[in-house]
């Protein structure tokens, strides 16, 4: 029986997958072999030897030490679109928040409180003050075509806007789902250039780190709306603050929150709402979980954010998963290790990912702890461990 420690709450679309396994999950679950988290930063824990994966029921993993896990061999999974259309719900409410001033006329009609009758006129009276343009017909920026992205710029094409999308790493899964009239380009300056709405859909990294800054807001249209529900440090913020005080950019809308920000003149802030549904966080739980269980079961990787995806058939007896550096004759040196001792390979499969890489092989033959131990001995190798039928 696998042991599932839970850091966080996970739905119960998630924990139901594990008991129709018969997993022991909880929250004081030890010696654990997998962890279930959401938002739970792991940086500081003490991983115990027997943990084989972490499965993150989200997309975004800095909450978890990617660099360690890779070096123990422990696979980490994210979630990539389980949420994608909470999030594009939200950035789609902010578009609309962000072009026709209703949070401020919203705020401004609660302050008529106490005028009784007088309530309706004034509020005639006073409406021309948020007057804000319709998005028919503006142009919409989408930095970043992933899960998300892409259905954002769909649903902008479905409301009468034209889009124009960047990704330079566009997957074919994503291209074969973009709606033929959004424009797409590999040249971030033109989506600068020609957006009246600019969203940014990206993880963050050190390349994507203030994609939005100083010199890419002086290439944008004056009056240009920003929004960013991906990740707060995409947007440098004190060249953000500036743009707002100067007028060059018209409103941020963001889902994430900083005391700057808070006192920034048309800068509205919410509180990472972005994968806040039910829908959303069953989603995500049953997702994590699934990919959690075929792992750990059948070795099969899925959505890992560290070592490749490898699916196998599972079709011998024995299958031992070795988690190893990218380096060369690493399969024939283990090939040649188990030959040497009796196991014949009936299947094997084996991926690369950076410096890392993943290897499943099969076999008849029972395989045991001491030959096990004697893979585990190289130097190269992260992780090793048998699954049997």
């Amino acid at each position: 029986m696998y042991q599932v420690k839970l850091y966080n709450k996970i739905a119960k679309a998630g924990t139901d997958l594990l008991d129709s396994k018969q997993f022991c999950y909880g929250e004081d679950v030890e010696n654990y072999d997998a962890i279930l988290v959401r938002s739970a930063k792991l940086h500081d824990v003490e991983f115990p030897k027997s943990l084989k994966c972490i499965a993150r029921a989200g997309a975004g993993v800095n909450n978890i030490p990617l660099d360690i896990c890779s070096e123990k061999g422990i696979v980490v999974f994210n979630t990539p679109g389980a949420n994608a259309n909470a999030v594009k719900e939200l950035v789609l409410g902010a578009l609309f928040m962000s072009s026709r001033k209703i949070l401020s006329g919203y705020e401004w009609t609660k302050t008529l409180a106490g005028n009784g009758d007088q309530i309706g006129a004034l509020a005639e009276k006073g409406k021309s003050n948020f007057a804000g343009p319709e998005i028919s017909g503006k142009t919409l920026g989408v930095i970043g075509l992933g899960a998300i992205g892409l259905r954002v710029a769909n649903a902008a094409i479905s409301l009468g806007m034209d889009v124009v999308g960047y990704d330079p790493y566009l997957s074919v899964d994503a291209a074969l789902q973009i709606k033929r009239e959004v424009s797409y380009t590999t040249n971030l300056d033109e989506v600068f250039a020609k957006a009246d709405y600019i969203t940014v859909h990206v993880p963050l990294m050190d390349a994507t780190r203030g994609i939005v800054g100083e010199e890419s807001i002086q290439k944008m249209k004056d009056g240009v709306r920003i929004l960013n529900f991906a990740r707060g440090g995409l947007c440098d913020e004190a060249a953000v603050i500036a743009a707002l005080k100067s007028g060059k950019v018209a409103c941020y809308m963001t889902d994430f929150a900083s005391e700057e920000l808070l006192e920034a003149p048309n800068a509205y802030c919410f509180p990472h709402l972005g994968a806040s549904t039910p829908e959303s966080e069953e989603n995500c739980a049953r997702m994590a979980t699934q990919e959690m269980i075929d792992y750990l079961e059948k070795g099969n990787i899925r959505n890992s954010v560290n070592y490749p995806n490898l699916k196998v058939p599972f079709e011998s007896d024995n299958r031992i998963c070795i988690m190893h550096r990218n380096v060369p004759n690493m399969i024939a040196n283990l090939s040649t290790l188990l030959s040497a001792h009796g196991a014949n390979i009936e299947n094997v499969g084996s991926r690369s990912r950076g410096d890392y890489a993943y290897t499943i092989i099969e076999t008849k033959q029972e395989v045991p702890e001491s030959l096990l131990n004697l893979l585990r001995s190289n130097q190269n190798v992260a992780m090793v461990r048998l699954i049997t039928k």
